[in-house]
């Protein structure tokens, strides 16, 4: 099983407006669609697409909520989500003929005592986890430091664990030594201070990490491992870097983590995913993995 933890879960609403949004006016939205949100129900999603069986926990409630865990029952994954008092968030997603507008809520106010009932829960399910990966922002109430305790419970467990989160969750979660790190190239620049791909990756690996893989968007993914340091770039006829993109590499890396394969075959698999999950078999045989030289 491998545990993916979204501790500010979502229902993503999705509005399409026939003509080019404008501000200030009345819009009439013919279609309205919902589905369950959140990086980690994304990977939990992919993953159990891939045939691994998948459970997801974090927090759920309200109204919001009840709709978000309607829409993930027929899913082949468990939900481990725990209830809380405060509503889940939405983000709305209106689209038109210019591309896409996204307003994101903060998520609910988490107590104490419902980040010990997560502790408890997630306590409960190490156990028969082969890997976790916690992903996303954090709700109001749940302290930044919250990645870095969970990384640490994971270790002394003795399962692997991915980080894919930015901001000061990131740098905490870094320095609690997680098994692999997988930032995109926005939050690695604002960890790091360097905006050159490579030399970020690798200052970020010394914060800690034992791993760093870089999201480069359309162009793949760039990745300092203990084995060595490697690009992984997608088929030329790859679409690009579609919604969930970074989700679906997650849930690549994990998948091949769990299935003991070497460095290179994850990053052949994570680099497919994002490309497109859909075409995934079909644009596999055509990543090329390079491996760069070692920093001086």
């Amino acid at each position: 099983m491998i545990l993916t933890v979204t501790l500010n879960s979502a229902l993503d609403v999705t509005c399409a407006v026939p003509a080019t949004l404008a501000p200030h006016t009345e819009h009439r939205v013919p279609e309205v669609t919902e589905r369950p949100g959140g990086p980690g129900v994304n990977v939990a999603r992919a993953l159990a697409a891939l045939g691994h069986e998948a459970v997801l926990t974090g927090f759920a409630g309200g109204p919001t909520g009840e709709a978000l865990r309607a829409h993930l029952a027929p899913l082949p994954l468990r939900d481990a989500l725990v209830p809380v008092r405060g509503a889940t968030r939405r983000t709305v997603t209106v689209t038109d003929a210019s591309g896409t507008t996204r307003f994101t809520e903060p998520g609910p106010a988490i107590s104490p005592a419902e980040w010990a009932a997560l502790l408890a829960a997630y306590d409960e399910l190490l156990p028969e986890a082969r890997a976790v990966a916690l992903c996303g922002s954090l709700p109001p109430g749940v302290q930044v430091g919250a990645y870095a305790h969970l990384i640490r419970r994971a270790r002394s467990a003795g399962v692997p664990v991915l980080l894919d989160t930015s901001g000061e969750p990131l740098r905490r979660g870094i320095a609690a030594r997680p098994d692999i790190v997988k930032p995109d190239a926005e939050a690695l620049a604002a960890l790091t201070g360097a905006r050159e791909p490579l030399r970020a990756t690798r200052d970020a690996r010394r914060r800690g990490a034992h791993a760093v893989v870089t999201s480069l968007g359309p162009e793949g993914l760039l990745a300092v491992t203990p084995d060595g340091t490697w690009r992984a770039t997608p088929p030329t006829r790859a679409p690009g870097n579609p919604p969930g993109a970074d989700d679906a590499a997650v849930a690549g890396l994990l998948s091949a983590l769990v299935e003991d394969l070497p460095w290179t075959a994850r990053l052949s698999r994570a680099t497919a995913l994002a490309a497109d999950e859909a075409a995934f078999a079909e644009l596999l045989p055509g990543v090329t993995v390079t491996e760069l030289a070692a920093a001086a």
